[in-house]
Order: C-alpha cells, then sequence, then structure tokens
C-alpha cells in the first residue's frame, strides 16, 4: 500500500512507474507511515524542481489536468489541441491505471502523447514525469499538457512542476466536491465546471460550487464551459493562450514555488 495515498497492494511491494520501480517499505507502526509520506513528497518536491527548470529553459507552458473519471479532461483536451495546433506546438503526456485509450485519441487530434500506465498506483508523480520527458520531445515555446490520472484526491498532493494546475469538475459530479476534496480545490489555479450543457438537468447550483471553492481558495478563476455545444470554450482557450504567451516570452511560467500552493 502506498504511504501517502493507500494505492497498491500488499507488504513491500514494488510501483512500476514507467520502467523505474521504487521499494516503498510498510508497517503497522503509524508514525513510520507519517515518515515514508513525509519522505516521499519531499523526494517529489525535488524531481518537481528539477521539471520545473526544464520547462522554464525551454519556456513551456506545463498544464496539470485533474478531475475525477468521466468528467470530460479527455474530449475537452482533443478540442483544445484541434482548435490550437496550427499555431501552438504542443505534447500530452497521459496518465491511466491501463490502457493507451486516451493516447490515442490524443494522437488521432495530431498531437504527439505518451502514454503512462500506473498500474494500482492513482496519480501522477514528478518522477515519472521526468522519465516520460526522457521519450516525448519537449515542445520548445509551446504547451505540454499532463493528463493525470481520474482521481480528486492523490494527484493533488504531488507537484509535477507545472505552471498551472486545473481542476475539472463536472456538472453531474454535485457542488459539495470542493468540501469534499479540498486539497484538489485549494492546489487549484482554475476551476472548469465541465459539461455545462446539462445544467437544465442536473441538481447543481454554479453560484454554490464557486461559494465552496472561494472558501479554499480565494479568488480561484472559475469557467463554466461544454466540450460538447462549444460553450465557454472560447474563454478557456485565452486564458490557455495567456499563459502560453507569458510562458513563451518570458521563459518563466508562472508558476509557485514547492509548498505556495
Amino acid at each position: 500500500m502506498c504511504a501517502t495515498c493507500g494505492c497498491g497492494g500488499g507488504e513491500g511491494e514494488k510501483h512500476e512507474h514507467f520502467g523505474h520501480a521504487h521499494e516503498h517499505p510498510h508497517g503497522a507502526n503509524g508514525g513510520r507511515r507519517i515518515d515514508l509520506e513525509a519522505d516521499l513528497l519531499e523526494a517529489n518536491a525535488a524531481f518537481a524542481r528539477r521539471n520545473r527548470e526544464l520547462f522554464r529553459r525551454s519556456g513551456v507552458f506545463a498544464v496539470n489536468l485533474i478531475s475525477s473519471p468521466g468528467s470530460g479532461k479527455t474530449t475537452l483536451l482533443v478540442r483544445t489541441l484541434e482548435a490550437l495546433r496550427e499555431r501552438i506546438p504542443m505534447a500530452v503526456v497521459e496518465g491511466d491505471q491501463q490502457s493507451e485509450l486516451d493516447a490515442e485519441r490524443i494522437r488521432a487530434a495530431g498531437v504527439p502523447a505518451l502514454q503512462i500506465q500506473t498500474g494500482r498506483s492513482c496519480h501522477l508523480d514528478a518522477h515519472v514525469v521526468g522519465h516520460a520527458l526522457e521519450q516525448l520531445s519537449l515542445p520548445a515555446g509551446g504547451i505540454l499538457w499532463i493528463e493525470n490520472v481520474g482521481n480528486l484526491i492523490c494527484p493533488a498532493l504531488f507537484d509535477l512542476g507545472e505552471g498551472k494546475r486545473v481542476v475539472m469538475l463536472s456538472v453531474t459530479e454535485g457542488e459539495d466536491k470542493p468540501r469534499k476534496y479540498p486539497e484538489a480545490f485549494h492546489g487549484a489555479d482554475l476551476l472548469l465546471l465541465s459539461k455545462g450543457d446539462l445544467l437544465p438537468y442536473v441538481d447543481f447550483s454554479v453560484d454554490r460550487c464557486a461559494e465552496f471553492a472561494h472558501r479554499l481558495r480565494p479568488g480561484l478563476d472559475l469557467l463554466l464551459l461544454s466540450a460538447k455545444t462549444g460553450e465557454g470554450m472560447g474563454e478557456w482557450l485565452r486564458w490557455v493562450e495567456e499563459g502560453w504567451l507569458r510562458a513563451k516570452v518570458s521563459g518563466r511560467p508562472e508558476a509557485p514555488v514547492v509548498g505556495e500552493r
């Protein structure tokens, strides 16, 4: 079992992260578990700093997309790639426990993608993203999309070195999710409310959701959109392009240091 999130299985299990095995010793002692969690996050922070510096030097705007399964991350990403691919160089790192399905959808949209299969692990970490970048060419002066494993808990704990973190929440999931999974929303730079075309058919209050999210992160940007109908896509694309231009022009994507989220 993973010391931080509980993913995985038995005693002393190895987590196979993109061909790199990590040994995690486990015991019944609660204090030891806390120590392991601190060690794991500290190590991740060091790898995240390396990734962030690589992105800075390359003028890359790196975006970490986090959501629960079924929120529409991949559909939105495909629509976004189709809209921007002629003007902006892009690449995608895909995280899923199994299969190449999402990476295949990205490649079909004309953008290079590398699939990371995490197995029992329920998140990407900075180390595995760094390994992925050894095989996936960074789009210098462009955008690197990191589509995290579908989960609102564990991915929120792991800084990947991204410039911006986007959390997606579909209107079918319930307005109370910021209260249930505060870490994901507290660390977000943008909250996307997806599947906006379904609002007339579900019991979801945008205002209440925004209120809950702003209690955790005052001033958090929020956009309502529908990848299906195109509602809100213009605002989303403007947000992406503004971040990309800042990274390209300054060579420094806006990114908080570890611990400032």
